[in-house]
């Protein structure tokens, strides 16, 4: 028994914390650079806003309907999951954080689903008396079935946020209505594998023979299924990992000066190979990339595919990769609108193979990496950074956030002071 405890609209949820006259209002969360709407309120989704919709086109629908807007605050995010996850802790033996805003807990040391139903009403209340987040709450005896549960608590009001599916009557009347495309594990291809197939619905995938599902999609496919038909097989371990990472952005204003644009990649670089270390994974391949605007009438681009001997997640030997391959590209006077990282043909860093040839004292990266990781997990992010990663003036105008939120939670200057 799981239950999935997932927080409603987390980025607008967020800055409603601390804005409550913005309840019931329509409220967007943009992108680096205010680009594009990565959160929307229930409202706004209403009114058709598309999530990844560019906020320049979407600028009539402010107008008219008043909607706030706030350039990402992911400060103030992930300190507010950070709590949101200590609660949830004390409700279990085994945590899993899934995502900033979701997490699974282990319920089988209770007695009955009736009791997680009780508890998980707790958990909900406790959440939002303590923090501010409303949260929707799925049970289910897998994983999978956690997520349809969770869509349902979410979506429909009778639930009152925490779904149940605990027979097989509501397991089959829950898989009948939910689409294919909408299982959690069925991506864009696979989804458009199953629709051609003639199975549209998360009930009629289940109730596919099993050969069909192999032949369809092979053993992650199947594990699905087997999750979709109450088999618990789907550790959090055994998720697939990220094929690719990115990290990329669209800089305020044209980069001419390389020193500036180094900064920024250097800053990419890190942040995605923070994120293979999170998950135990290297990778081989990494591409660079920088372009100028495209309404620029001469078109100019850096970009390059590097081949590491040695698959790796550390930072530096990233780092100095990417910095060599954008010093022999350079060329003077070029203004660089958009620039990013992506790290390529990940594996997990159990199956890492070396070789004799290799010059490196990996040895002594890894203890380096792993100091470095240690002081920023203390004293904060950027403690401890790159010589190349270091701001300085022009490198912070490099990022439009003229709409963030004060830093409620995290910074001693921006908490709310009361006056009586």
């Amino acid at each position: 028994m799981y239950a999935l405890v997932d927080c409603n609209n987390f980025f607008v949820s967020c800055e409603r914390v601390f804005r409550p006259d913005l309840n019931q209002k329509p409220v967007v969360v943009l992108s680096g650079n205010d680009g594009c709407v990565v959160a929307r309120s229930n409202e706004v989704k209403r009114l058709g806003i598309k999530m990844g919709e560019p906020f320049y086109q979407i600028q009539e629908e402010v107008k008219k309907y008043g909607i706030v807007h706030f350039s990402s605050n992911f400060a103030l995010y992930a300190d507010l999951s950070s709590r949101i996850m200590r609660i949830l802790g004390r409700y279990t033996p085994d945590l899993q954080q899934y995502s900033i805003d979701e997490a699974f807990l282990d319920m089988s040391h209770l007695t009955s689903y009736d009791e997680a139903r009780r508890i998980c009403f707790e958990i909900r209340e406790e959440i939002m008396h303590g923090i501010g987040i409303p949260v929707s709450i799925g049970i289910a005896p897998t994983k999978t079935l956690c997520k349809v549960a969770s869509d349902y608590a979410k979506h429909y009001s009778g639930y009152k946020g925490v779904c149940t599916i605990d027979n097989e009557s509501k397991r089959l009347k829950a898989l009948e209505k939910y689409p294919v495309a909408d299982i959690w594990g069925i991506g864009r291809k696979s989804s458009a594998k199953l629709t051609a197939a003639g199975i549209n619905t998360a009930l009629q995938f289940a109730a596919a023979s099993a050969v069909r599902v192999k032949n369809l999609l092979h053993k992650p496919g199947l594990d699905t299924w087997r999750e979709l038909n109450g088999e618990d097989c789907i550790s959090m371990q055994e998720l697939p990992q990220k094929q690719s990472i990115t990290c990329s952005r669209t800089f305020a204003h044209g980069v001419t000066d390389r020193q500036l644009l180094e900064q920024a990649l250097t800053d990419f670089c890190a942040t995605c190979a923070a994120k293979l270390r999170s998950q135990r994974s290297v990778c081989r391949h990494v591409v660079v990339f920088a372009h100028t605007s495209r309404f620029r009438e001469q078109q100019d681009f850096i970009h390059a595919t590097i081949t590491l001997q040695i698959p790796t997640a550390n930072t530096i030997e990233l780092t100095q990769e990417v910095l060599r391959a954008v010093r022999s590209q350079w060329r003077k006077n070029i203004p660089y609108k958009r620039a990013g990282i992506i790290l390529m043909s990940i594996e997990s860093d159990a199956a890492m193979q070396q070789t004799l040839f290799d010059l490196r004292d990996r040895n002594r990266d890894m203890r380096l990496q792993n100091a470095i990781d240690n002081v920023n997990r203390q004293y904060g992010k950027r403690t401890v950074v790159i010589a190349p990663q270091l701001q300085t003036p022009e490198s912070r105008e490099l990022i439009d956030i003229g709409r963030k939120s004060p830093a409620y939670t995290t910074r001693l200057s921006d908490i709310i002071t009361l006056h009586c």
